[in-house]
């Protein structure tokens, strides 16, 4: 982990070379951040949880990586960026489709490595995440972090430079908040 912080530094400062030491630093990280996101798509899906990564890689400027601030900085762009890509590619599958039966969804009934989420639900969420994020940003990044990446309440507190405490009472509010944007569904007791 020191070593991958060293090299979010060096890609900082644009050392040359570090572009490819850090992705093979962060590698394995970054593959199981992807396989959370899989964890959730429907059965029969085609896109790979290496194939994610090396995806968002490329999103993130691949061999000219941006100046990163920290380890949190890398992997919220990371997520945000497996975010992105999955929600881009259920927006083409509906569209394929031409559409489909919109279903109520709670926003707590969907677990973070449970059952798939559909394409539906997976817009409605990102719609209602970025309608949370037009009246308070930080709170959806949480969620983003939370929902989307399946990150614990500590590594999302340490990606947004908050206190862990914090970051559950921000869920607590952003939960609420998306529950009502997503048509009030109550969560199972």
């Amino acid at each position: 982990m020191r070593e991958a912080t060293c090299l979010i530094e060096s890609e900082a400062r644009a050392e040359a070379g570090t572009a490819d030491r850090l992705l093979a630093e962060l590698y394995d990280e970054l593959r199981l951040l992807a396989a959370a996101k899989m964890a959730r798509e429907p059965a029969g899906h085609t896109l790979q949880p290496t194939a994610l990564v090396h995806e968002a890689w490329l999103r993130l400027g691949g061999d000219n990586q941006a100046g990163w601030q920290n380890r949190g900085h890398f992997f919220g762009a990371a997520a945000e960026a497996m975010r992105r890509i999955l929600v881009e590619r259920a927006r083409r599958r509906l569209a394929a489709r031409r559409g489909g039966a919109a279903q109520s969804v709670a926003f707590d009934g969907i677990q973070f490595a449970g059952p798939s989420i559909d394409d539906d639900n997976l817009l409605r969420v990102n719609d209602a995440v970025e309608a949370l994020a037009a009246v308070d940003p930080r709170k959806a990044e949480l969620v983003k972090l939370r929902y989307f990446a399946g990150m614990s309440y500590e590594e999302a507190a340490a990606a947004l430079g908050i206190a862990v405490p914090t970051a559950k009472q921000w869920w607590a509010y952003a939960r609420a908040w998306l529950t009502l944007e997503l048509g009030g569904a109550r969560e199972p007791s």
